[in-house]
């Protein structure tokens, strides 16, 4: 078992508050208080700087709001590619494999992780250039699938549910104006009829009042029980 890398965020980057974060118990560092240190599931902490990084510069931080490390997009590539979902569960993966057409999406042979494994080389050392050398670098790659894939994922930790590790504190909702997703709006229609309305966002869990466990923390559970069985059934023998 691989040193376990962790990723620390400053509080202050999400409004001051406490965030989702990759195993949903969050621990303030003394030593740097407003601190998180969050634990990576599948990056070493290099890797996870330098697509952070990249990004940052896909959906950067302006005068209109904060961008993709605000939001924590990193965390949510990092829990997806850790997940059943870098490993393509939820896809056929049989042959044959072609390009096929844009219409039919990716149809490779490769997972999200071989994808993200072979990728990761072009953008070693990202995160210490400057911005402008930075899009300099992703201008050489933005043709290829790996770059193709990261910037799916950071729309997507843009604007997921919190649960699933991205958007953190909704800043991707707030951003945009959506209110989360609620089943109906008959209280808001009767109390601000005829008034313009601009909803605060909820999560899916502070909408059924408990926590929701997304599907890769369901694999990661898992995986946990049939190590444990393993370590137990081999003190046995």
């Amino acid at each position: 078992m691989r040193r376990r890398h962790f990723l620390t965020f400053s509080a202050g980057s999400a409004g001051g508050l406490l965030v989702y974060t990759l195993d949903r118990r969050p621990a303030r560092l003394h030593a740097q208080p407003g601190a998180l240190r969050i634990p990576l599931r599948f990056f070493t902490q290099p890797e996870a700087l330098d697509v952070e990084a990249a990004a940052a510069r896909i959906l950067p931080s302006d005068d209109t709001g904060p961008g993709a490390r605000e939001a924590g997009v990193i965390l949510y590539i990092d829990r997806q590619l850790a997940g059943p979902y870098g490993r393509d569960r939820y896809r056929y993966t049989q042959g044959p494999f072609l390009e096929g057409v844009p219409e039919q999406g990716y149809q490779g042979r490769q997972t999200p992780r071989d994808i993200y494994r072979q990728g990761l080389p072009l953008i070693a050392g990202l995160n210490a250039l400057e911005p402008a050398e930075q899009d300099r670098r992703l201008q050489r790659i933005e043709n290829t699938l790996f770059f193709s894939l990261l910037r799916t994922h950071t729309i997507e930790g843009m604007f997921c549910d919190p649960l699933h590790g991205g958007n953190l504190d909704m800043i991707g909702w707030q951003l945009i104006g959506f209110p989360g997703p609620r089943m109906s709006y008959f209280d808001e229609v009767d109390r601000h009829y005829g008034r313009a309305l601009r909803m605060k966002p909820v999560s899916l869990e502070q909408i059924i009042g408990r926590k929701v466990r997304g599907s890769e923390e369901d694999e990661d559970e898992k995986q946990v029980k049939s190590q444990k069985s393993k370590v137990k059934s081999q003190k046995q023998n």
